[in-house]
């Protein structure tokens, strides 16, 4: 299928990327909800990818799966983490578009997940108003994360130090979303940036906002 072809076998989607902690998910589900449309969170599919994607086509992902947890999360730094992983290479992304395209086309999809790279994603959209990136603030992701898990739980607590894996992964991903502010910028393509305090339904009201949806509501 041709470019063209699949930016408007694509026109009914919705694209919600950005950073970790960002509220991408809690976004999406409260639009599915709203709306009536299909949800399609791209961390659930990544097992899925990782299986279904060609060695050839991920040498990142195939060296990250090597490395024993230390190897990924402690012994590397927080540079050379964003640089090599490979979600933030675009590895896989083409999974995510050909599962789009196998889709029923009968409602509106929102699609949200940080392997949504604006410089992957412009490409398929028909009009800006399809996509919008959130960054979040350090503060407001920090409050999002901490959120997530009980202490002592977490991918960062099977390593031999698990407050230094922490602290890599928190700059891995600080560094991740100022690269996502640039590109976005460089490509103009819309974000948003919720910052302490923002709440839930103001937020997803936003992003409604910027897909065009009208305005903001509350409740």
């Amino acid at each position: 299928m041709e470019n063209g072809q699949v930016r408007d076998a694509l026109r009914h989607v919705r694209w919600i990327g950005g950073g970790s902690g960002g509220g991408k998910s809690t976004v999406a589900r409260g639009l599915a909800d709203r709306y009536g449309w299909r949800l399609y969170a791209t961390d659930d599919v990544m097992g899925d990818h990782t299986r279904r994607v060609p060695v050839g086509q991920a040498p990142y992902l195939h060296a990250f799966m090597g490395m024993s947890m230390d190897e990924r999360w402690v012994d590397r730094s927080p540079e050379v983490m964003l640089e090599t992983f490979h979600w933030f290479r675009g590895e896989g992304f083409g999974l995510i578009v050909e599962d789009l395209l196998r889709l029923p086309r009968d409602r509106c999809v929102v699609v949200e997940g940080f392997r949504l790279l604006p410089r992957l994603v412009k490409p398929l959209l028909t009009v800006e108003r399809q996509a919008v990136w959130l960054l979040p603030t350090p503060a407001f992701r920090e409050t999002a994360v901490s959120g997530r898990e009980a202490p002592g739980e977490g991918f960062t607590w099977r390593t031999t130090d698990p407050a230094r894996a922490a602290a890599n992964l928190a700059a891995r991903d600080r560094m991740f979303t100022d690269r996502l502010r640039e590109e976005t910028a460089r490509l103009g393509l819309r974000t948003i940036e919720p910052g302490t305090g923002t709440a839930e339904d103001d937020l997803t009201g936003r992003v409604a906002e910027a897909f065009g949806l009208g305005p903001r509501t509350s409740g």
